[in-house]
């Protein structure tokens, strides 16, 4: 038996120990969110159901476990999540390797990358099962629009923004407006799911399953089909525009694309045959003042 002072400081003693610091509870929301500047760039996110990128991809540079992501998940590095500058959070995304073929599924919630010349940050474990490096690897995304739309429908807005980001000087902006993307809907608020009158239209408000938050580590191995890396400065509906910003790019180019009668106008840089290479020509164009320049494949 223990002595009978022991035994009165047994309560004392365990009332003293420390308690395992308590781990926050997950409570994901549906939010598209409010302009914000990271890394020296303006985003303005918008739902989008339908975007097909490419790219190139990093590992997230936060890899800290338990911290709050921008809807309120709790990241964890082993999960397959992913952060992206514009899309509604959550989303669900196909990713591709495009420099070895391999495809996987992610859930997109959270915000980034700080790094302008990188289209979407993975975690450490869907880097691992797509071989993604941190210094930049070729890449396609593209939305599940089935998948994305039932978390859009199924998930609650949040009360409050915890992104902490200033309001975007909308007024000092010069910008041409297009029309979005079919499948796109630019966002002024954010939906009230499972609500009887959704605030936002768009997106069809039947129940659907939700998807999980553990995605499946489901890894397809399709071709590689690496690209050239491109500078893609802005897109114009009128060539004259699109050439006199060109004309004060060194080395830029106007290139047409779309409907015959209806064509827009891009201005182009490269190709670039290095990650580096692109990334300086990235860093030229922005302090140019192009500050919607960004690196793609093709």
């Amino acid at each position: 038996m223990l002595p009978r002072r022991a035994a009165l400081l047994l309560p004392f003693l365990a009332a003293c120990t420390p308690r395992a610091p308590q781990l926050p509870v997950a409570q994901p929301r549906y939010i598209v969110g409010e302009p914000y500047q990271l890394g020296g760039v303006w985003s303005y996110p918008r739902e989008d159901f339908a975007l097909q990128e490419t790219g190139l991809a990093t590992v997230i540079a936060d890899p800290r476990a338990g911290r709050r992501t921008a809807n309120d998940e709790i990241y964890d590095p082993a999960l397959l999540t992913a952060a992206h500058r514009t899309l509604q959070l959550p989303a669900i995304l196909v990713v591709t390797n495009l420099e070895n073929g391999l495809e996987l599924r992610v859930r997109v919630n959270d915000r980034g990358p700080a790094n302008p010349g990188r289209v979407i940050e993975l975690s450490r474990r869907a880097a691992e099962l797509l071989r993604v490096s941190a210094g930049g690897t070729q890449v396609s995304i593209a939305v599940d629009g089935e998948a994305s739309r039932s978390l859009a429908s199924a998930l609650p807005q949040p009360a409050e923004s915890r992104l902490a980001i200033a309001t975007a000087p909308r007024e000092s902006l010069q910008a041409e407006t297009l029309a979005p993307p079919p499948g796109a809907r630019v966002a002024t608020q954010v939906r009230e799911g499972r609500s009887a009158t959704p605030v936002a239209t768009g997106v069809d408000a039947t129940p659907r399953a939700l998807v999980p938050t553990r995605l499946p580590e489901a890894v397809a191995q399709g071709y590689a089909r690496p690209g050239r890396l491109f500078i893609q400065a802005s897109t114009f509906t009128a060539r004259d525009a699109a050439q006199r910003q060109a004309a004060r790019l060194p080395g830029a180019r106007v290139d047409a694309f779309g409907p015959g009668r209806r064509p827009e106008y891009r201005v182009r840089l490269g190709p670039y045959a290095s990650v580096a290479q692109a990334d300086a020509g990235l860093e030229m164009v922005r302090r140019s003042g192009v500050s919607d320049a960004r690196i793609l494949v093709d």
